[in-house]
């Protein structure tokens, strides 16, 4: 509020100097509404991990964002990553329409049989947390609940990569969607990340409440979107009056 009200509130004339068309086609309150939606998803930009972060600390005694976990995986389960990856997003060479269906089991035991020379590898973790810090913990990669392919696609290498590591690292590894917008997880049905994982029944896909219920025990996510609806009353109302000024 301090930084749209005072900091870098929106300027009309210098909108119309610099976007003359749209300024003259479009009123301003619309444009009004997308600079404060700019600043608002800006200064929210990680705000899911740190929540994640405060929780894990305060449930296990360990949590951090960005945590680099190194370790050293096998040439061989390296290549067959990559190669994992390649047939889930080029298609068959028998059907050109079809491609290869994501199967969770099946490809981490295929890309952890891997052998070979040892590469030193190091992933940076969205979020790690864990009851003690020399304890396997669990690895998180927060996405939105409607990611790109390529974010996906990224995703899906660190967790390989973290369950190829020897010694492992990491107890779990998951992909991690702070809420699901389809309600029902039965019900998910955003194509791209569909591409990489079967989102509706993959173990290390958790999204919405079992997510934070995974961390803070039962009830968590009950208890974290409930808050959210409370503060939001509160701010709705002071953006419409201090922002808006519509009341």
């Amino acid at each position: 509020m301090d930084n749209v009200l005072l900091k870098d509130p929106f300027d009309s004339e210098k909108h119309k100097r610099e976007k003359r068309l749209y300024a003259a086609l479009v009123p301003d309150e619309v444009f009004i509404g997308s600079h404060f939606e700019r600043r608002f998803v800006t200064s929210f930009g990680k705000v899911w991990e740190n929540l994640m972060a405060i929780i894990g600390k305060s449930a296990l005694g360990f949590a951090e964002t960005d945590y680099h976990i190194s370790g050293e995986i096998p040439q061989g389960c390296l290549q067959r990553i990559q190669e994992t990856l390649d047939s889930l997003e080029h298609t068959t060479r028998e059907k050109d329409t079809e491609r290869v269906r994501p199967s969770w089991d099946a490809e981490l035991a295929y890309v952890t049989a891997g052998s070979g020379t040892l590469v030193n590898t190091t992933v940076i973790s969205d979020v790690f947390v864990s009851s003690a810090r020399t304890a396997p913990g669990m690895s998180f990669e927060f996405k939105a609940p409607q990611p790109n392919s390529d974010q996906t696609k990224v995703t899906k290498e660190k967790i390989f990569k973290l369950h190829c590591m020897r010694p492992k690292p990491v107890k779990a590894a998951y992909f991690a969607l702070p809420y699901n917008p389809y309600g029902e997880r039965k019900d998910y049905n955003w194509t791209f990340p569909m591409r990489w994982f079967d989102m509706r029944n993959d173990p290390c896909v958790l999204m919405g409440e079992e997510l934070w219920d995974m961390v803070g025990g039962h009830g968590t996510g009950d208890m974290i979107f409930g808050v959210v609806d409370r503060l939001g009353k509160h701010y709705r109302q002071r953006i419409r009056e201090e922002y808006l000024r519509t009341g």
